[in-house]
């Protein structure tokens, strides 16, 4: 099985940004976590602040990979393009948030993702993507 992680803007910066939001963890060190806890699967990962660039890799593993993980992060609010990807693949995706986007600012409430995605997983911190992973197993 082969699941790619897309993750949008400044979640380069976990470990930094906010930790008592989004925790004090880096994202590579959780990656190499969820690598040993699930060798079955071939986990590749990608993550750019640059809209665009996230659009070219959901379209370049959107018909071939098994499952993406997808955190667009600000651009789930923002970006009709990524959401129009999303519809446009036949890769299931399951958005996935690190917080829970509805106690917080009314903007992050709206999910451009949300109506073609396979499920939606938030509010559960990092655990969110290993949630994401196990329902396509």
């Amino acid at each position: 099985m082969q699941i790619i992680i897309i993750n949008g803007p400044t979640l380069n910066l976990l470990g930094k940004r906010e930790p008592e939001i989004y925790g004090s963890q880096t994202f590579e060190d959780y990656l190499n976590q969820l690598r040993l806890k699930f060798p079955e699967v071939k986990l590749d990962y990608f993550q750019s602040n640059i809209e665009g660039e996230i659009i070219d890799k959901i379209q370049e593993t959107g018909f071939s990979y098994d499952g993406i993980i997808l955190n667009a992060a600000a651009y789930t609010h923002t970006s009709i393009g990524i959401g129009d990807v999303v519809k446009a693949i036949t890769t299931p995706v399951i958005e996935v948030h690190i917080s829970n986007t509805f106690s917080r600012e009314e903007f992050r409430h709206q999910s451009y993702i949300s109506p073609n995605a396979k499920g939606v997983i938030l509010g559960f911190g990092l655990q969110s993507y290993d949630l994401a992973l196990q329902s396509f197993l």
